[in-house]
């Protein structure tokens, strides 16, 4: 059975902002959360949390219940030879996980290498790097309705994959936010390699490593991106912050070209029939990176990286960010969308 206490929710988040819950719970067993959804009569909806790496809270008390996703585990489903059904239980930390399909010879996931957080966070956010995202792979999310208890197993289709989106992220009156509580996600991974080393930074970095493209491997495109990621963005253990705080913007063509028409040094990247802007370019343009307000600031390496320089609360962090898309709007007249949720 679920057991719930106040709980401190500092080491909770990599922001290390300090908040508490009143009631929190770790659920580390599935059927815990099944039974406890099933017998609850109260229409509070809980707070899911998992690793807290893509999470701002902004109040100093949670009251509504806490419920901390846990659970560990991973075993392969299906073996086909070339292609591997692999299951990972939410709660196995993101980077153990693609380190352990990469150790049995599986590919698919090596761009994605690094990245924080909880596998049962990958599906929520649509999570995505160096040309990667996680509906490329991802098979089946299978969810606890707090609603009645029962299982429901999501396809990818019925995920409805989105940029840093899904169906888990949005909210109408039959959908609350958190209704579904992702228990494990299931991934159609391949033992024949596909390089994706166009994107970003990762053929300079394989040159670097001298290696070549009939030597590579999926390992070796691991190792380049945890170069990268390690190079450019801070640890949360030496500064909090949440990585990457808003969303790159999409516009229309016709806004792309009035962009570039005022600065032609705009970073723009063709998304389907729009145009994906670089919000680190927009944001260190406007003249924010390295700045400071109050206790929280913009890292002095990154613009897209809010950072707790020590004691800021959520609530300095979110005015800071809000401060940040006010000017862009002015100046560009781009509206940012932030990546984390904002509790």
């Amino acid at each position: 059975m679920l057991v719930f206490r106040p709980e401190s929710l500092t080491s909770r988040n990599t922001f290390g902002i300090e908040a508490s819950a009143a009631q929190f719970a770790d659920v580390t067993d599935v059927n815990d959360l099944r039974e406890w959804a099933a017998a609850r009569s109260d229409k509070i909806q809980p707070l899911v949390i998992g690793g807290g790496s893509n999470l701002l809270i902004t109040r100093d008390v949670v009251e509504e219940p806490v419920l901390h996703i846990a659970p560990r585990g991973i075993r392969i489903l299906e073996d086909a030879g070339k292609s591997v059904l692999v299951e990972a239980m939410a709660g196995e930390p993101w980077h153990v996980f693609v380190l352990w399909t990469l150790k049995q010879g599986l590919c698919g996931l090596e761009n994605l290498s690094l990245i924080p957080g909880y596998v049962g966070a990958a599906p929520v956010q649509n999570i995505g790097a160096y040309g990667v995202e996680t509906k490329d792979t991802c098979e089946r999310v299978i969810a606890i309705d707090l609603r009645t208890g029962a299982e429901r197993v999501f396809t990818r289709e019925e995920c409805a994959f989105g940029y840093r989106d899904s169906v888990f992220k949005r909210v109408d009156r039959e959908h609350p936010r958190d209704r579904f509580v992702i228990v494990s996600v299931q991934f159609r991974l391949s033992r024949t390699f596909d390089a994706r080393t166009s994107y970003g930074e990762i053929q300079a970095e394989l040159e670097a490593m001298q290696l070549t493209p009939q030597a590579l491997t999926a390992m070796d495109v691991s190792r380049a991106v945890i170069a990268i990621r390690t190079r450019k963005l801070p640890d949360p253990a030496v500064i909090g912050n949440a990585g990457s705080f808003f969303k790159n913007p999409i516009v229309s063509h016709e806004a792309a070209e009035k962009l570039v028409a005022n600065f032609p040094d705009a970073k723009t990247y063709k998304s389907g029939k729009a145009v994906k802007i670089a919000a680190g370019w927009l944001i260190e343009k406007a003249g924010w990176k390295g700045r400071l307000m109050g206790r929280a600031g913009v890292h002095k390496n990154h613009a897209l990286v809010l950072v707790n320089h020590g004691g800021a609360s959520g609530a300095e962090l979110w005015a800071l960010a809000q401060a940040i898309r006010f000017d862009v709007k002015e100046k560009f007249g781009i509206e940012l969308e932030p990546e984390p949720r904002i509790v």
